[in-house]
């Protein structure tokens, strides 16, 4: 051996790296950095020079390199910059997102054979023994081929044993569709769509050997053949509007490039179909362009068939609804009832008080939510449910989730005074953990929450019913004129609160959500016009006159009228046997009419045309990323075409799936981890900052760890 000892330790390194083997009577020059023996030359091997990832990048000075294909610089040399390149959660390293897929490929190869033939500490210590031996002339150890099978593709092998057991048939499928789902980045969500287990029990009736369509055969095909078909849907239900009319939808987006996109809906009593979106940016204060964008869209579905048209906002509403109501004498314009909803619950979440309940409450869901020790304290404690909610916009969110919260305050209560609590020092130890201690066990933030569930859930409740995507014209005005006498009750005693509430939903109300479409719905729905409690039907007469003026223009529409609202509002006739009268509350308005109605021909045409309409756009999920894609001029005319088919198909079967009963239209199953109450207030760079040690500690939300591992700009369709 070596006699000097530096010289001794050298050796030893670089037989346990398996870099020098066939060792025996050794002279060690330092002058070359080489270990001699007879005419043989070992030359040390250093890993930077020989490491195939060096390709991928240049060597700066100190121990940093700098990526070829992002340019970024990275400190700790070609591990760091492997990591870099793999994009795996891992090393405190940003992914790169310019690096191509085969490239990550073969790193993530590299990284998982190098971690497959990691021995343990006694084993490492036998094999350098070992290779000490005179008498061992046996190479100790050498780097793994790049072409050789990689751990990496052992791991997806069709079946994969579980100790001594193979997997059985069912566990093989499950863990084969779960591959699935990972490669491809799907959202577990998608497990949930009626068409996931369609599609698994077509493929297990075909058996064995079953081959899927290839790319171009989804791109192209089936493509043309299911858009086909959802289009025939579309001309079955076009066959009820000559009965039942039908409400145009104008749903407006602004993306962050501000373009407008418009997408056109239209919805009658057994369904809403999607039509187009439009990009109206360099149009979208044009009246006169907007007004031929609306007219064209009027024609496509017959004037004759168009009950209403609702649109939002941020549409030049005044200009077009004067244009329509000018150009088409039997068409209303309505504002969306949920819009006009959540500008009210929004109104109420910026009152002082009630703004510094959500904040304290957000304070403490952070806390929770961006800890992982604490959330999985938290999700034992209230077995297994989650403490916040999303809803479909933020001010949704905000009152479902003091909601939730108050439910859970024993719980929480408990849960920071807890033995378990205390053992996460780590946690504990934080100046956040004070602050939400003293919220917790504050009686008075306790209070502020139940005034604000208290307040809100009546409008919540309004707006459950006018999103459900059922005909709802005829329930609004209830709805609302309920809600209102809820705050009266509840703030029977305090006339400033009282006052301060009702004058937010009054000057909405007035403002933007009455309509006279909505009190002539009113009063021809029969669970309304024969209850006795109802007060306002006689302060909705004057509107419901008007609308049949609109809806009955001549002398010759409106003959005999007179004594058929008598006939009605008298329940004589047909309207007063008994199969109506049980009717009155379990039966759609709408349908009401079309069987009862019959005493009443003229008013029971009208009177199903407008008790047949929705009230607002409806809160499906939107994919307005899909939108932007469209609209994007980067792309090609085929592949504008193909999104605009995707998007066509999409839209339509995510309309026309089966809601559960049980689902809550307001809310959504998951919640959404980049919210303010769970995302903290920091920057981009900021969260970069600390990238790794938040790895290290699993303090990651949702979206940092997915816009890391997969970037922010992934394509959708693969297009």
């Amino acid at each position: 051996m070596v006699n000097d000892p530096g010289e001794n330790r050298i050796l030893c390194n670089l037989l346990d790296k398996g870099l020098v083997f066939h060792v025996h009577n050794l002279v060690f020059d330092n002058s070359s950095r080489s270990i001699q023996r007879g005419i043989y030359v070992f030359h040390i091997i250093m890993v930077r020079e020989k490491d195939v990832c060096w390709e991928y990048a240049d060597k700066l000075d100190g121990n940093k390199v700098r990526c070829k294909f992002c340019m970024r610089v990275l400190n700790g040399g070609i591990s760091r910059l492997k990591h870099h390149l793999s994009r795996l959660p891992s090393k405190g390293v940003n992914p790169c997102s310019k690096v191509r897929d085969d490239v990550t490929d073969r790193v993530r190869a590299i990284i998982a054979s190098k971690e497959d033939v990691k021995e343990t500490p006694a084993t490492k210590k036998q094999r350098v023994a070992e290779a000490k031996s005179p008498g061992n002339l046996s190479a100790s150890k050498s780097l793994m081929p790049l072409d050789a099978p990689s751990p990496m593709t052992k791991v997806f092998t069709t079946v994969t044993p579980m100790g001594n057991s193979p997997l059985s048939n069912q566990e093989n499928a499950e863990r084969s569709i779960a591959l699935f789902f990972f490669e491809n980045k799907l959202d577990f969500a998608v497990a949930r769509s009626s068409s996931y287990q369609q599609m698994i029990d077509a493929i297990g009736k075909c058996g064995s050997g079953f081959i899927g369509p290839s790319a171009e055969t989804l791109k192209t095909i089936w493509l043309d053949r299911i858009k086909s078909e959802v289009s025939l849907q579309s001309k079955d239900t076009e066959k009820e509007w000559a009965m039942t009319g039908c409400t145009i939808i104008a749903d407006t987006w602004t993306d962050n490039k501000s373009r407008a996109l418009i997408n056109f809906l239209v919805s009658s009593p057994s369904r809403t179909f999607f039509l187009k979106s439009v990009d109206a940016s360099s149009n979208f204060k044009n009246t006169k362009c907007l007004a031929d964008l609306f007219d064209s869209v009027i024609q496509d579905f017959g004037p004759e068939n168009v009950v209403q048209i609702i649109m939002d906002s941020s549409l030049n509403y005044t200009g077009i609804a004067n244009h329509i109501l000018q150009n088409y004498g039997t068409i209303f314009v309505s504002p969306c009832a949920s819009q006009c909803l959540n500008i009210i619950l929004e109104e109420f979440s910026k009152v002082d008080w009630v703004n510094r309940c959500i904040l304290q409450a957000q304070t403490v869901s952070k806390f929770i939510y961006n800890n992982a020790s604490m959330l999985d304290l938290m999700k034992k404690l209230t077995v297994g449910q989650e403490l916040i909610r999303t809803g479909i916009t933020k001010s949704v969110s905000n009152f479902l989730s003091l909601q939730s919260m108050l439910k859970q305050k024993l719980r929480l209560r408990h849960m920071f005074k807890s033995p378990e609590y205390s053992t996460i020092s780590s946690y504990e130890s934080k100046p956040q953990s004070a602050f939400c201690i003293a919220i917790v066990d504050d009686n008075d933030f306790w209070r502020a929450v139940e005034e604000s569930v208290a307040i809100s859930e009546p409008f919540l409740k309004v707006l459950r019913e006018v999103s459900g995507g059922k005909p709802s014209v005829g329930s609004i005005y209830e709805l609302m004129t309920r809600a209102k006498e809820s705050i009266r009750t509840y703030y029977i005693m305090d006339e400033n609160k009282c006052k301060i509430f009702l004058d937010i939903v009054d000057r909405k109300w007035r403002d933007q959500l009455h309509s006279p479409l909505h009190a002539a719905a009113a009063f021809l729905n029969p669970s309304i016009q024969y209850n006795p409690e109802i007060k306002f039907i006689g302060s909705i007469k004057e509107d419901f006159f008007k609308v049949l003026e609109k809806l009955l223009p001549t002398p010759d529409t409106r003959r005999d009228i007179t004594n058929q609202i008598l006939t009605f509002t008298r329940a004589s006739g047909m309207f007063g046997c008994k199969l109506a009268m049980e009717a009155r509350e379990t039966v759609s308005p709408g349908l009401w009419w079309e069987q009862y109605g019959d005493s009443a021909p003229v008013l029971q045409r009208v009177a199903i045309r407008i008790l047949s309409q929705v009230c607002s756009s409806f809160t499906f999920e939107k994919h307005w990323s899909t939108f932007q894609q469209i609209h994007s001029e980067k792309r090609n005319k085929i592949d504008k075409e193909t999104l605009n088919d995707l998007v066509y198909i999409n839209y339509n079967l995510k309309l026309g799936r089966t809601k559960s009963v049980e689902a809550d239209p307001i809310q959504f199953d998951d919640i959404d981890m980049t919210s303010e109450w769970v995302e903290e207030s920091e920057s981009p760079t900021q969260w970069f900052d600390r990238f790794g040690s938040a790895l290290d500690g699993s303090d990651l939300n949702t979206r940092q760890f997915n816009a890391s591992i997969f970037g922010a700009n992934d394509n959708l369709f693969g297009l």
